[in-house]
């Protein structure tokens, strides 16, 4: 892997464009931030709370997961976020002009329920996207995770999946029936079918929330962000495994790719052949690019 940038301050969220540039937030500096291909970093628009994952949407404009922010442990070689802070209200999804640097918020809350940790975003094909909302910790407690679906216009949002462990990273099949959930704790990729737009069929009990496991490791591991791949292949990010896991849809481990970094958060696919991926070393506070060994899906809404 080549380092394209440094400085970053926990970089996440990751999004090609066609000019070579990188869109990301940085949570700890609460923006969104531009990385152009000599490796400059440019504030887009200042996010307050803790932008986490992102995503293009209609008109060219950027869909941020909202954390709604951490407390943060800083070490002479990286960073790391560290709980609820004092100042946390609630999450967010927020929309950011990238021309004109401004910030709306989309959604707060779902019917009668704030959103607590929303973490990662996908598009999909009907208007709407689907994301993780993985919750709050406190000092001796932690929030159940939910999954919802929701239009871009900010007109409808519902809950599609209930009661998980920390989900976080989340992507659909390249034919779009299939919806990927990626528990961070657990290490546990889950797959569910898509039967009309953010509705999804349940798998009966003992499945915990409907899903199907898709694959699990030994060992201590824990799973970030996630980006699949023009073949179906799911990349996901090893969060405390110093890599990316490419798991195939059939739960077949097919390689792990290793990265310099103690927090490997995110992967997303640029380039004019989708095959350079964009990585980002959450801990450092860098991002690193390196040409994959096949094309990555090309997302909806992508330039």
């Amino acid at each position: 892997m080549r380092i394209l940038a440094e400085g970053l301050r926990f970089p996440e969220g990751p999004i090609a464009m066609p000019d070579g540039s990188v869109v990301l937030v940085e949570i700890e500096r609460e923006t969104l931030s531009r990385v152009t291909p000599d490796g400059k970093v440019h504030v887009v628009a200042k996010v307050p709370g803790g932008p986490n994952g992102a995503a293009l949407g209609p008109k060219g404009r950027v869909f941020v997961c909202n954390n709604g922010g951490f407390d943060w442990i800083r070490l002479n070689d990286g960073m790391r976020p560290h709980g609820q802070p004092k100042s946390y209200v609630s999450g967010s999804i927020d929309v950011v002009d990238p021309e004109r640097g401004t910030v709306e918020k989309l959604y707060d809350r779902c019917g009668d329920n704030l959103l607590k940790g929303p973490n990662d975003i996908v598009f999909d094909a009907h208007g709407g996207f689907y994301f993780t909302d993985l919750g709050k910790r406190r000092g001796r407690e932690m929030d159940r995770g939910f999954v919802f679906w929701a239009k871009a216009d900010g007109s409808h949002i519902r809950e599609v999946i209930s009661f998980m462990l920390t989900p976080n990273g989340i992507g659909l099949s390249p034919d779009g029936k299939t919806l990927y959930v990626a528990e961070t704790e657990t290490a546990r990729l889950w797959a569910f079918e898509v039967t009309a737009p953010g509705e999804i069929r349940k798998l009966p009990w003992p499945s915990p929330h409907g899903g199907r496991i898709v694959a699990g490791l030994g060992g201590y591991r824990r799973f970030d962000s996630l980006a699949v791949t023009s073949s179906g292949r799911i990349c996901v990010a090893g969060v405390d495994s110093a890599s990316i896991i490419e798991i195939g849809p059939d739960g077949t481990l097919v390689r792990e790719h290793p990265a310099p970094d103690l927090l490997v958060t995110n992967i997303c696919f640029g380039g004019a052949d989708l095959r350079t991926a964009f990585v980002t070393l959450s801990y450092a506070g860098k991002l690193a690019t390196t040409e994959w060994h096949e094309a990555g899906l090309r997302l909806h809404h992508q330039l």
